[in-house]
């Protein structure tokens, strides 16, 4: 199971983190897109050196060596940019990539770089208001033709519907706002990771 950082700076938020990774969270992402480098480095740094194998880095990507961090993500427009030499450079240093598509085709014709992908909104965003896919992606997901890259479900992910997400197709799922839109994170974690455990 994943969990995405609130994209903005937020009370507690790295006691949160800390709590998440003693209860058993495998990967965390770093989004904070109006990071400068200088905040994702002290935030980087904040949540600490043990926890590092597990953090994802969105933006910034310079720092990652400095940081020593091996785990990126490219958004749809980044992927769009990157070329192949600069894909097979990341592979050959051992570094893990995941990126973020909205349809099936899209996530079909990615390439084996890419360890997973997230495809959002599967249901109406939590964290963002009126966000929520033109299409069924539980039903579109039925024409998955790649099996190289791990489908992830993200948008409106919440203990109620997470067996019904796994059952359609999906691999993992990632949790944002049933995370940081609510008093009880943790909680809310706990009860998420129950189900996918229990899968």
């Amino acid at each position: 199971m994943i969990v995405i950082s609130n994209p903005t700076a937020i009370a507690n938020e790295i006691n949160t983190i800390h709590a998440l990774f003693d209860r058993g969270l495998e990967l965390f992402h770093v989004r904070k897109p109006e990071f400068s480098a200088e905040e994702i480095k002290t935030f980087v740094t904040a949540i600490g050196l043990k926890y590092r194998n597990k953090l994802i880095l969105h933006s910034h990507h310079h720092l990652a060596e400095d940081l020593g961090m091996n785990r990126l993500h490219f958004s749809e427009k980044m992927r769009k940019q990157i070329d192949s030499e600069t894909l097979y450079h990341y592979n050959e240093k051992r570094i893990h990539l995941s990126t973020s598509i909205h349809t099936t085709e899209a996530f079909n014709d990615l390439r084996i770089f890419f360890q997973y992908a997230f495809l959002s909104p599967v249901f109406a965003s939590i964290s963002k208001s009126n966000y929520q896919s033109d299409i069924d992606l539980l039903k579109a997901i039925e024409n998955r033709t790649n099996f190289n890259t791990k489908l992830v479900a993200l948008g409106g992910i919440e203990a109620q519907n997470i067996k019904k997400t796994l059952d359609a197709g999906f691999d993992d799922v990632a949790l944002l706002g049933t995370i940081w839109n609510t008093n009880q994170p943790i909680k809310n974690f706990e009860l998420c990771q129950q189900i996918v455990l229990l899968y």
